[in-house]
């Protein structure tokens, strides 16, 4: 039988999607033992590793060279490569401390915040049902400062503005996905090395020839990276942007579920308040992206 490029695209978004949500988030959160930080930096290691292979195999290092050679854009890219690395330390942060739910409110809100951003930095027209979505947004905040301070996603809000930004300044260079993602990890490799120096000059890696498994297990963070973000990439490349942004909220739906059935995170009554208005403002937004496509 067969199968329409759409479709594949479809499948391959919902792929990726899924794995960021289920297979990833309880990869890291498996290995919270050994520390954020120490996580952090190996996702650092390995996902450049991985990244060089992909160059290699996709025969695409005459892209890398070409950004390299233009300065603004290597400027942008290390901007971004630091907030990239932002994002993976908090949300590795949210999962090893049982704070995926306040997390997954910000892969919610996210795609709303770009729009929001992408008024306000390029001036692109949005429509009703989007201004309403983003006033929503700011209602639940508002609605959480005023109903119980403590309850505030702090975590959530905190890594959509800084996805919001990376994907905004990645806009603004519109550089191939991949080799973009591998000079950024070029820029912060040089600090995910020192750091792992140092932890372990103090005796504080889990990584070492002593645990052979485990250290086989920590590369994976590499692959774990990479693989869900190119079958996301195919599957926009294939079915467009509003089917495959549709898709994303498979994502935060899969680290709510998790966060609450599976890690038993605790949800209050204004949490529930709060994300019943989120989901509300993610259904006028998904109508929308759906009667444009």
């Amino acid at each position: 039988m067969n199968i329409s490029i759409f479709t594949k695209g479809i499948i391959l978004a919902s792929f990726g999607s899924l794995w960021w949500g289920i297979i990833g988030t309880i990869y890291f959160q498996y290995f919270s033992y050994i520390g954020h930080l120490e996580l952090v930096i190996h996702r650092c290691i390995w996902t450049s590793l991985m990244l060089l292979i992909v160059i290699t195999f996709t025969k695409k290092w005459n892209i890398f060279i070409s950004i390299i050679l233009e300065k603004k854009k290597l400027l942008i890219l290390f901007v971004t490569g630091f907030l990239i690395f932002s994002n993976w330390s908090v949300w590795i942060y949210a999962v090893s401390s049982q704070k995926i739910i306040n997390a997954s409110f910000g892969y919610f809100i996210m795609p709303i915040i770009n729009v929001f951003f992408g008024y306000i930095f390029f001036n692109e027209t949005i429509n009703k049902k989007r201004i309403f979505s983003i006033l929503i947004v700011l209602f639940v905040i508002i609605y959480l400062l005023i109903a119980d301070f403590k309850s505030i996603p702090l975590i959530g809000i905190f890594l959509s503005i800084v996805w919001s930004l990376y994907n905004l300044l990645r806009k603004k260079i519109n550089v191939d996905t991949e080799v973009g993602l591998l000079v950024e990890s070029f820029f912060i490799l040089p600090f995910a090395l020192i750091g792992f120096y140092f932890i372990y000059l103090n005796g504080l890696n889990d990584f070492s020839i002593s645990n052979i498994p485990l250290m086989g297990l920590l590369i994976l963070a590499g692959p774990m990276t990479v693989i869900p973000l190119f079958l996301y990439i195919k599957g926009f490349e294939f079915s467009g942007l509003g089917p495959t942004g549709m898709i994303f909220f498979i994502t935060p739906t899969c680290h709510f579920l998790l966060g609450f059935f599976y890690f038993n995170e605790p949800f209050s009554l204004t949490n529930f308040v709060s994300f019943a208005f989120i989901w509300i403002a993610v259904i006028i937004y998904l109508k929308d992206i759906y009667e444009k496509n």
